[in-house]
C-alpha cells in the first residue's frame, strides 16, 4: 500500500511557498509518508525547466520520475533515517477554465495527469496558442474543459483529466456559482473519459455518494497544497507497485489489487463546508440558510453557500425528478479514513498554535523516533500510541471518530479537535 497526492502547486503559482520546489516536495513527501507526489504546474515553462534539470525517469516505476542523484543527496541530509523512503513524481497540472456556455460564465478547474515530461511539452505547445501559460502555474484559459480533455487525448491517449475540488462554489464542475448540475452536462459526449473526480477539502466520500451522477466515478483526495508541509493532508491510497498506468487503471476499475481508497481531513475543516458570512460572524447549516432564503440575518445580503448546501440541493433535485438516490456503488468504510494532521494534535496537547516553535520541535522529535506522519496516524499499534501520552490518546480518538467539529465557511477554515 502507498499514498499518492496528485494535486499540488509549485513556487510559480500565486500565493505559494518558495519551498515548493522538487527537493522541498521530496523532503516533505518522506516526512509525511507520501510515495507518489505530483509535480504540479506542468504547464509553466520555468517550472518545466526546473523539473527537467532535477528529475530523471524512475527505473522502478513506469511513467514516473525521481530526483537526480545530486539533488537526492541534498534531501537525504534533511530527512530522519526512519522517514527515508523512495519518492516518485507524476507529471500533473491544474487548468483554470473560464469561459461561456449556456448563457453563463463557467469557471471550472481541472487536474491533468500526463505520462511524461515530453508529453507535457507537447500539451503546452498547444495550450500556448490558446492563452497565457506563463503568468501563473495554474493558467487561466478560455478553454472549455470538454475541449481541454479532447486536446489531451489527441496529444496522447494516456493523458487523463480529473475535475478538481468538484464542489467549490466558484471554481468547480458542480460549483453553485459557475458550475453544472451533472458530469454529463459539463463533458457531454466525452463523459465516458471521466473516470474519477476530486472531492476537495470541504467534502468527503459519504457526501459525494449522495449524488447520482457520481455513482460510477472513483472519488480521489489530494492536498491542493500551496506549502509542502501540507502534502498528504488529503491523499489517495493505492496497492501494489507505483506506476502511471497502474494508478490510472486502479482509479478506472477500483480493483482492490490496485485501489485502496482515500485519506481525508474531516470535511468540516474545509473553508467552504457550511454557509456563511465571515464579515458578519454568521455560519449556518444548509437547513438554516434555506429557512431564511439564503440571506444573511445580520446584513441582509446573500450568504456564501457552501459545499454541503450544494450537495443537499442536488440531492433534493434528484428526489423531485424521481431519480434513484441509492448509490449504485457502495464504498466500504475502510476505504475512506480521516485524519487530523499531527502538528494540530500536538498543538492541542500543548495548547499553542500549530506553527509554534514548540509544536515544530515536538513534531520533528516524533518523526525521528517513530517514522513518517501518516504511518503514525494510521498504522501505529496501540502499544506505540500508549507510549506517546496525550498525543497518542488524540490519535486513538481520531481513529475512533471521537472529534468535535466546527465547520468552516465563506473562506474561513473550520476547527476539528480530538475528544480526549
Amino acid at each position: 500500500m502507498y499514498y499518492a497526492d496528485f494535486h499540488i502547486h509549485s513556487k510559480y503559482s500565486r500565493a505559494t511557498s518558495p519551498s515548493c520546489v522538487p527537493e522541498g516536495l521530496a523532503r516533505w513527501a518522506q516526512l509525511k509518508g507520501v510515495s507518489v507526489c505530483a509535480t504540479g504546474d506542468c504547464t509553466h515553462p520555468k517550472w518545466m525547466e526546473e523539473l527537467k534539470s532535477k528529475l530523471v525517469e524512475a527505473s522502478d516505476a513506469e511513467g514516473l520520475y525521481q530526483l537526480n542523484a545530486e539533488t537526492q543527496k541534498v534531501v537525504d541530509h534533511e530527512v530522519p533515517d526512519r522517514c527515508r523512503a523512495p519518492v516518485r513524481f507524476v507529471v500533473t497540472g491544474e487548468i483554470s477554465s473560464i469561459y461561456k456556455r449556456g448563457g453563463r460564465v463557467r469557471k471550472v478547474h481541472s487536474v491533468i495527469l500526463l505520462p511524461s515530461l515530453e508529453v507535457a511539452e507537447r500539451v503546452n505547445a498547444k495550450l500556448a496558442t490558446i492563452g497565457n501559460i506563463v503568468s501563473d502555474g495554474r493558467p487561466i484559459l478560455g478553454l472549455d474543459p470538454c475541449r481541454l480533455l479532447e486536446l489531451l487525448l489527441e496529444t496522447d491517449p494516456r493523458c487523463a483529466l480529473i475535475p478538481a475540488h468538484i464542489w467549490t462554489p466558484w471554481f468547480s464542475m458542480l460549483g453553485a456559482k459557475s458550475g453544472f448540475d451533472s458530469v454529463e452536462e459539463c463533458f457531454g459526449d466525452l463523459t465516458s473519459h471521466i473516470f474519477a473526480v476530486e472531492t476537495g477539502l470541504s467534502s468527503d466520500v459519504p457526501m459525494n455518494r449522495r449524488i447520482r451522477c457520481l455513482d460510477n466515478l472513483t472519488l480521489i483526495s489530494n492536498s491542493d497544497l500551496h506549502s509542502p508541509s501540507n502534502l498528504g493532508r488529503n491523499a489517495t491510497v493505492f496497492c501494489g507497485k507505483p506506476g502511471y498506468d497502474a494508478m490510472l487503471s486502479a482509479m478506472r476499475t477500483r480493483d482492490p489489487k490496485g485501489w485502496g481508497g482515500t485519506i481525508d481531513l474531516f470535511p468540516e475543516e474545509g473553508k467552504y463546508h457550511l454557509d456563511g458570512h465571515r464579515a458578519c460572524g454568521v455560519c449556518m447549516a444548509p437547513e438554516e440558510s434555506m429557512a431564511c432564503c439564503n440571506i444573511c440575518p445580520v446584513c441582509g445580503k446573500e450568504l456564501t453557500l457552501g459545499v454541503l448546501h450544494r450537495v443537499v440541493a442536488l440531492e433534493r433535485r434528484g428526489r423531485e425528478m424521481h431519480l434513484p438516490i441509492t448509490p449504485s456503488l457502495q464504498i466500504p468504510d475502510d476505504l475512506y479514513r480521516y485524519i487530523i494532521p499531527l502538528p494540530e494534535l500536538i498543538a492541542q496537547t500543548l495548547d499553542v498554535g500549530d506553527t509554534s516553535k514548540k509544536v515544530q520541535a515536538a513534531y520533528q522529535k516524533l518523526l525521528v523516533e517513530q517514522g513518517n506522519e501518516l504511518a503514525l496516524l494510521l498504522d501505529a499499534p496501540d502499544a506505540t500510541l500508549d507510549s506517546l501520552g496525550q498525543v497518542g490518546a488524540c490519535i486513538r480518538a481520531v481513529r475512533a471518530g471521537h472529534v468535535t467539529r466546527k465547520g468552516g465557511s465563506d473562506g474561513a477554515y473550520g476547527a476539528i479537535k480530538a475528544e480526549i
